[in-house]
């Protein structure tokens, strides 16, 4: 009752693993089995090795958690080369989550990708937590659609660009990435935040600012799904702060045909099947056949 078919790929469940918190998947392969997973969005991938941020890059919040990790990747080559082969062995689809310093890169990148053993790219054009990086492109409904002409032209692969929320019209993003191409959308991205330490009474993460995440933002991911899946055609993947299987069923009702956990897993390694389990016992409970039935049923 959970399969699901997203941008013509199907699978086992509409969970997916978030980019970010589940590292490249084979790190959690000792705690679940990675075959059950509805996709995994692989950490985020640069065109060449980044160090990250120096200084603290993670802080706990109230109902949340704040990070600057900066993007710290191997580069895609390196992805291609020794860690995919060893994803491939696994029964999962696999999600190419890609950020560019300017709109070459993600031209470059895609291209590099589109080889077997990749399922989608997740084109993040919205990472708050790095210096000179892609929020400017997020935030601009025109350079936001550059972006996806640029992948989509360099790939055969589903497109699904990935949100910001530091918007005030988040709708015209998403409008504007259908226009120009994209197979689907995912929302939200962490939210710029701050936190300083009273103490030393300076910036507590090393990068001043970072991405707020956890169930703190979940009403405000909830509530841009909604508006996005109103205004586009294509579909929806929605994360922020789901804890729960009647977590993902609200996001469901929203109009996501699909869900990505995140700030859970770090909670517990084992989050996302648990998730997965109460999203069926959810559906089963609602006399559902398939979980899909629940998708935007919130008007």
């Amino acid at each position: 009752m959970l399969e699901t078919v997203l941008c013509g790929v199907t699978m086992k469940s509409p969970v997916i693993a978030a980019s970010g918190t589940f590292g490249f998947g084979l790190e959690y392969a000792n705690y679940l089995d990675l075959n059950t997973v509805g996709a995994i969005s692989v950490k985020g991938l640069s065109l060449k090795p980044r160090r990250g941020n120096d200084g603290r890059r993670i802080c706990e919040t109230p109902s949340g958690m704040l990070n600057c990790i900066g993007l710290e990747n191997p580069g895609v080559e390196s992805f291609i080369n020794d860690i995919l082969p060893q994803l491939s062995t696994y029964d999962v689809p696999i999600m190419a989550n890609i950020s560019g310093s300017d709109i070459e890169e993600y031209g470059k990148m895609a291209a590099l990708l589109d080889i077997e053993g990749i399922d989608f790219l997740e084109v993040n054009i919205s990472c708050p937590n790095v210096k000179n990086g892609c929020l400017a492109f997020g935030v601009d409904p025109v350079s936001a659609a550059q972006v996806t002409r640029i992948v989509k032209k360099n790939t055969h692969k589903p497109v699904i660009v990935k949100l910001t929320p530091n918007v005030t019209d988040i709708v015209s993003v998403a409008v504007a990435v259908e226009a120009a191409g994209a197979d689907g959308i995912s929302l939200i991205n962490t939210l710029l935040g701050m936190a300083i330490d009273v103490d030393t009474w300076q910036p507590f993460m090393g990068n001043r600012f970072g991405g707020l995440s956890g169930p703190a933002v979940k009403p405000v991911a909830v509530r841009m799904v909604y508006q996005a899946a109103q205004a586009v055609h294509i579909p929806v993947i929605g994360m922020g702060g789901i804890m729960s299987g009647r977590d993902a069923a609200e996001f469901m009702l929203a109009g996501a045909s699909a869900v990505s956990v995140g700030t859970a897993t770090l909670c517990s390694p084992t989050a996302i099947v648990d998730i997965t389990k109460e999203l069926e016992q959810y559906g089963q409970g609602k006399g559902l056949v398939n979980i899909g039935e629940i998708v935007g049923q919130c008007k």
